[in-house]
Order: structure tokens, then sequence, then C-alpha cells
């Protein structure tokens, strides 16, 4: 029997599927991909919520779909996307690593001199799509910081376990973490 947990994200009710971390521990997957209206209206209440910024940042990949749309609804024609490697067309590589509790090892996160060059002395925005441990968050901190950036925000859709109580990150909902059994963890 496959569990799932029913909440409302930005006004639209969606149902997550449960997934296992450990034998004590699940979580809700929470997908942005394919699913228009609810990142079109994430990123409405994000935007709604946000500090003035210059740039917006995110790590690839399931925070893609909303950086774009919060870019295209603020009206800028530029964001970046802390990649997972080092691609062909970067140029003096900039990178960090980071251990996401939805993925089995640690991965790299990188930019190249274009992103370092549009960061330095800018007013940056990091978005993701769920802050859990936050660590993807602390991997894009730190690029930031490696290149001169002034992060003015942490913005994410959702806010997952000890994240909740954290002062520095708005979010728009918060999402628990479960037992095995399907319970709420509280």
């Amino acid at each position: 029997m496959e569990m799932s947990y029913k909440m409302t994200i930005a006004g639209l009710e969606r149902e997550l599927p449960l997934c296992k971390v450990n034998d004590k521990l699940y979580i809700a997957a929470f997908i942005m991909f394919g699913d228009v209206e609810v990142t079109v209206r994430c990123a409405e209440e994000l935007l709604r919520r946000a500090p003035e910024f210059d740039i917006l940042i995110t790590a690839e990949s399931k925070g893609i779909p909303l950086i774009h749309e919060m870019a295209r609804q603020s009206g800028n024609n530029y964001y970046i996307v802390a990649r997972k490697g080092p691609k062909l067309y970067m140029k003096d590589i900039v990178s960090t690593n980071v251990d996401s509790i939805t993925t089995a090892h640690t991965q790299t996160l990188c930019i190249g001199s274009s992103e370092a060059d549009a960061m330095r002395g800018k007013r940056i925005l990091v978005v993701d799509d769920v802050i859990s441990t936050g660590e993807s968050l602390l991997a894009l901190e730190t690029l930031i910081n490696q290149v001169g950036g002034n992060i003015v925000g942490r913005m994410a859709v959702l806010a997952e376990g000890d994240a909740q109580s954290r002062d520095d990150i708005t979010y728009l909902a918060p999402l628990p973490v479960f037992n095995a059994d399907g319970s709420i963890i509280e």
C-alpha cells in the first residue's frame, strides 16, 4: 500500500507520496516537474514575500522550474543554476560539495566565471523547492560568498522537519516528516 500526505500549497491541494529514507524515516516527495499550476502559484506567492534582489540562484535540478517562473514573473531575464558538475562551457569553475537528504551520495555544485561575475556585488536571492537539512542551501551560500555576492534572502516552497524552525528562511508551508507507518513525527 502506497502512503501519501495531502496538503495545500499556495492555495492548491496536492497529494504527496511518502518515500522511505531509512527504516524509521519517510519524507513526502514534493515534485514540481510537470505541475505548471503549482509552479506558477508558488512563484507568485514567493515573489510577494521576496526582498529586493538582482539575481536568483538555485541548485540543479528540482528548483529550476520555480526559479525560471520567478524570473519570468519578476521581469528578470537572467537566473543562475548551480550545476551538479562542471560543464565544458564553464570557465574558471567555482565549486563546493553538498550532502542532501534526497541524494544517496555527495554532490558537487559549481558555477563558472560568467555566473561568478554576474553575482559579484549583487543582491542574491537563494531559492529552492524544499529546504530540509539545509545542506543544499549552505552549499549555495558558500558559492555566493566565494564570488562576493550579497545574500538578501533564502526562500523555499516548503520547509521540511527542523527547517520549519529556522528564522532565516521564508517558505510557503511546513512539510512534516513521517514514521514508517505514515504518522507524522512530532
